[in-house]
């Protein structure tokens, strides 16, 4: 079994990655300083639900503290409505303050189930059992949060779990699409931190149906290690963990804009990160690999491009409504060189001017 540890000033713990960890489930938290856990409520969606519940419940010996809660697939489920239905629920079968919440699926999932956690109570222990590529990321470092119709993630709280299982057997029913949305961030990881392991990525994964557990084992492992060192020396945000938003701020605007479920998050970010790689070159006088990287992801099934319809103004403005805009001017996480990222804050004109030169041009060309 794999072990990440991770470190951060409000708690310490461990994320676990090896297939077949959902059947073992309730031992791994008895053994994990949650034997006196009074209560189970296990967040799930749809999905989720017909194919690994009952492998889950199984491996509980007694299931009538045992409550499973689920809700629809997709993004729509990180709303208030959804937030006060769960809430409502966990006062009404009795959770208390020794209950343990267990969010079992991808990133939206995690982000409800973390925030209903978080602040059930003001704070009950929840465990993250991510189901998708995706929720690497998001099931680590303890960003909880729900959406507004205008604003992804935008109410939320920073609250850690108390262990990650990754069970990455469950890894193995997405469809190609969730790949590609799970992908993007593993990218990510790479250009922000370590070139090397982005080097390593171009070399390995070229398709994404050639995944043995031993080459997931390893990515999870280096991408989750690059996450846990960036958030162990800033919990909350208030420095380095920005660079975790690379892509971010113009892929949660064509979130926004498109409506939230109508593209992945990852393929949104995918767009986003080249994006912020030619506003690099503009803004920081660098030369990185555009093209290339353009020519990988695009082999992978990501298309690159702006989707149609959005236009300039509209993606700006919502950047602008995006919690990394401080005084009116947007915080843009850019790069220096692979592995080298840099915090920028970025006047409306050259955002402006790029937007529309990625909208007009594509990305192909350079707009310096």
């Amino acid at each position: 079994m794999s072990v990440v540890q991770i470190s951060t000033k409000s708690k310490s713990y461990e994320v676990r990655i090896e297939p077949g960890l959902r059947h073992t489930l309730y031992n791994l938290m008895h053994a994990h300083k949650m034997s006196d856990a009074s209560s189970f409520l296990i967040i799930t969606d749809e999905h989720v639900h017909d194919l690994y519940i009952n492998d889950v419940l199984a491996g509980f010996p007694k299931q009538d503290h045992v409550y499973v809660e689920k809700v629809a697939s997709g993004e729509s489920s990180k709303s208030f409505e959804v937030y006060q239905k769960l809430q409502e629920r966990a006062l009404e079968i009795g959770l208390d303050r020794k209950s343990v919440i267990i969010a079992l699926g991808g990133g939206v999932i995690g982000d409800l189930a973390g925030f209903v956690a978080a602040t059930y109570m003001r704070g009950v222990r929840f465990v993250q059992v991510p189901t998708t590529l995706l929720a690497h990321d998001s099931s680590v470092g303890g960003k909880v949060a729900i959406n507004l119709p205008g604003a992804k993630n935008i109410v939320g709280a920073f609250f850690q779990p108390e262990l990650v299982i990754y069970d990455t057997e469950m890894l193995h029913s997405l469809p190609e699409r969730e790949w590609r949305s799970g992908f993007a961030e593993v990218v990510k990881h790479g250009f922000i931190r370590d070139r090397e392991f982005l080097d390593w990525l171009k070399g390995q994964v070229t398709s994404f149906d050639q995944f043995n557990d031993e080459v997931l084992k390893e990515m999870l492992v280096q991408s989750i290690g690059v996450k846990a060192d960036i958030v162990s020396a800033d919990e909350t945000e208030q420095g380095i963990r920005a660079y975790l938003n690379f892509g971010h701020t113009l892929g949660h605007a064509i979130e926004a804009e498109l409506g939230y479920g109508e593209l992945s998050h990852g393929e949104a970010v995918a767009v986003g990160m080249i994006f912020a790689l030619r506003l690099s070159e503009r803004v920081l006088q660098v030369e990185l690999p555009v093209k290339e990287t353009i020519t990988w992801l695009e082999t992978l099934g990501y298309s690159t491009n702006v989707p149609k319809g959005l236009s300039a103004e509209q993606l700006l403005a919502s950047m602008k409504k995006d919690k990394k805009t401080t005084g009116g001017l947007i915080r843009m996480v850019l790069v220096e060189e692979c592995g080298k990222a840099v915090l920028k804050d970025v006047a409306d004109e050259p955002l402006l001017d790029s937007l529309h030169k990625a909208i007009e041009e594509g990305f192909d060309d350079s707009w310096n």
